[in-house]
């Protein structure tokens, strides 16, 4: 696994470095999994989060799941 540093608002910077490592680690994923995304450039990035929201619905994922998996 490789590290990189990307820069983030205070707020959000001060959420994840208070996250307990289990939840900093379902923040890699997802942040993971966004970012790869990207690979196809072609894609704007309203039709990207649009495709995004389409996928996570497909398989299951509603705003509670999701609010519960960053939550803890």
């Amino acid at each position: 696994m490789a590290t990189v540093n990307i820069p983030l608002d205070n707020e959000t910077a001060k959420i994840y470095e208070k996250a307990p490592l289990a939840d900093k680690k379902k923040m890699q994923l997802l942040m993971s999994l966004w970012l790869r995304e990207f690979e196809k450039p072609s894609k704007t990035l309203d039709k990207l989060m649009n495709d995004m929201s389409r996928k996570a619905k497909e398989r299951g994922l509603t705003a509670e799941i999701l609010e519960s998996i960053l939550n803890g």
